[in-house]
């Protein structure tokens, strides 16, 4: 029987397994390595949704790279609000620099959008972006992320730093929604 959890009246159901994604992660971080080995990268983590990730990648890599954040919120609940607010900038300067956008998961494309262009704005040499999941079928992106952990459907997920309303971060596996609830409450319940 699939685990189970809830949030917000909803139901999720476990979709994704910890250990295949710490897989997926193990190898994308050695592909950018082996991409951009020599080059320094600054990582760029698009919070809060990507710190898990972001952890995760950078604990595979041997080669001298640097981390900052940003953070941006396009989300309520389970919906997109369709624009993106800014919380907090970059500090640094990217001029010249190899920069790799990191973000959870990657929907209709326009958060990234958006921080992409912010990004280019800044001159640097090269941007790539890495994404754990990508939503093909709603993604509206006219460039492909360069780094792709798992396609997955249009279902809302959650866990592995994926959120509904800030809960659900902390699950080590991904869950899609599966249902909604008539009754329950805000906290997380495991069956």
């Amino acid at each position: 029987m699939a685990k189970k959890v809830s949030y917000q009246n909803f139901t999720f159901e476990e979709y994704i397994p910890e250990q295949q994604i710490l897989d997926v992660v193990k190898n994308m971080a050695m592909q950018i390595e082996k991409d951009l080995t020599g080059k320094k990268p600054l990582f760029i983590g698009v919070l809060n949704g990507s710190f898990r990730f972001l952890n995760d990648l950078f604990s595979h890599f041997t080669m001298d790279c640097e981390v900052e954040f940003i953070k941006l919120k396009s989300y309520e609940s389970t919906e997109s609000t369709g624009k993106i607010t800014e919380l907090i900038g970059l500090r640094d300067s990217l001029e010249d620099r190899v920069v790799v956008v990191v973000e959870d998961i990657i929907d209709t494309g326009l958060t990234i959008a958006n921080v992409i262009n912010d990004v280019l704005a800044m001159n640097p040499k090269e941007v790539k972006v890495a994404t754990m999941f990508l939503k093909p079928d709603i993604y509206k992106g006219a460039l492909m992320p360069d780094y792709v952990g798992m396609e997955v459907p249009p279902e809302f997920i959650v866990g592995y730093g994926l959120d509904i309303d800030g809960l659900g971060r902390n699950l080590n596996s991904v869950y899609k929604k599966i249902d909604s609830l008539s009754f329950g409450s805000q906290k997380r319940k495991e069956c």
